[in-house]
């Protein structure tokens, strides 16, 4: 089972949320809270999976709730997933640096709300296909951007696991590189972690970001 804190100072998106998440088996909504400060208060409280956590609240905004979850050792295993509106958001970039797994619309379906869930309970980082570029790039371009990881760190990879970080760059899921490459989902995930330790990146979202500075994507 896949728990769930919801944080959003909207009453009718965190209800309205609750219920069309409640509703699958495997998902089940702890908790919900009004604002950044509450909601890091119940992550420690209630050590959920996933915390779906908006950007702009009053108290304290996802960002700063964003960090202090990621920057909690002993919540190491919570994931958060930054909702944002259809425009990327200002914070968005903040907050993938602070430590969050992905983002989703607010006005996605609800089914990919359900699955951008399960995709971050999994470890991996919700970075969809359509919209990774511009999430990238944008990135890169900040005043603060990540620290540059030379094309040349790369050359420490196998021929496979360059290959893996190009389609981790391009969006694809675990089970979609599987199936791209004919491959065990148990497979893809391992060629993952080693490449993570051979570049000494945190995650999947940095992976993504030094894969595009590197130029392994198109």
């Amino acid at each position: 089972m896949t728990t769930v804190l919801i944080v959003d100072d909207q009453d009718l998106i965190r209800e309205g949320f609750r219920g069309l998440i409640d509703v699958e088996p495997d998902l089940a909504v702890i908790g919900a809270a009004a604002d950044g400060d509450e909601g890091v208060r119940l992550a420690r409280e209630l050590r959920p999976d996933v915390v779906v956590m908006d950007i702009r609240m009053p108290i304290m905004d996802g960002l700063e709730a964003t960090r202090r979850i990621r920057g909690d050792a002993s919540l190491q295993d919570t994931h958060v997933l930054i909702l944002t509106t259809f425009h990327l958001d200002e914070y968005v970039f903040a907050a993938l640096r602070a430590g969050a797994s992905g983002f989703l619309l607010k006005d996605a379906p609800i089914a990919e709300l359900r699955n951008a869930i399960r995709v971050v309970a999994s470890g991996e980082a919700l970075l969809a296909p359509s919209v990774t570029r511009t999430l990238i790039e944008e990135f890169i371009r900040r005043p603060d951007p990540p620290a540059h990881l030379p094309a040349a760190a790369f050359s420490e990879l196998t021929a496979r696991e360059v290959e893996i970080a190009g389609l981790v760059a391009e969006g694809l899921s675990n089970a979609e590189i599987a199936e791209r490459l004919v491959l065990s989902h148990a497979t893809v995930k391992t060629h993952i972690s080693r490449i993570l330790a051979k570049l000494d990146l945190r995650d999947r979202v940095q992976l993504v970001i030094a894969a595009f500075e590197a130029g392994l994507t198109a």
